[in-house]
C-alpha cells in the first residue's frame, strides 16, 4: 500500500504544511515590521539574499558579509553574530537574541510588535581612524 494513499498520511502532511506555512508568513510579516521600523522597505525581507544585504546595512556591515554567511559552519557564526547586531539595533540584548535563536515564534512576533520596540541604530564598531583597540572591545 502506498502511503500517498493513506488518508490519514495525507492529513498529516497538509497538517504539516499548514503549520510550516503559518510560521513562515509570521516570520515574514515581523521582519518586514522590522525592516519597516529601521527605515527600509518592508517587501526587502522576502526577497531570498537580498534580505540578507539590506539587514547588514541596518546593522552597518559590509555586505560581503553574506559571503561569509555562505561558509559551512562557520557561516552560522556570522550569522548569530549579525542577528545579535540585529537585535541590538531595537534596544534589546543579547539575552533577547538567545530567546530568538530558541523560541523565535514568541521572541520575534514580540520584537516586532511590541510598543517599547523603537529602532535606535548600531554603534559603528569597525576600527576607523581615531578607534583605539580599548573602544572596539
Amino acid at each position: 500500500m502506498e502511503p500517498y494513499s493513506n488518508p490519514e498520511f495525507m492529513s498529516f502532511l497538509w497538517g504539516i504544511f499548514a503549520v510550516a506555512l503559518t510560521i513562515g508568513v509570521l516570520f515574514a510579516v515581523c521582519m518586514w515590521r522590522l525592516y519597516t521600523l529601521a527605515g527600509k522597505p518592508g517587501w526587502a525581507a522576502i526577497v531570498p539574499i537580498y534580505n540578507y544585504v539590506v539587514l547588514l546595512e541596518i546593522i552597518r556591515k559590509p555586505w560581503w558579509w553574506v559571503l561569509l554567511m555562505l561558509i559551512p559552519y562557520i557561516g552560522v557564526i556570522w550569522a548569530i553574530w549579525s542577528l545579535n547586531l540585529f537585535v541590538k539595533a531595537f534596544g534589546k540584548g543579547t539575552g533577547y537574541t538567545i530567546g530568538i535563536l530558541f523560541l523565535p515564534y514568541i521572541f520575534l512576533p514580540i520584537l516586532a510588535f511590541s510598543s517599547s520596540t523603537r529602532f535606535q541604530g548600531t554603534m559603528d564598531s569597525g576600527m576607523g581612524e581615531g578607534t583605539s583597540l580599548d573602544q572596539v572591545f
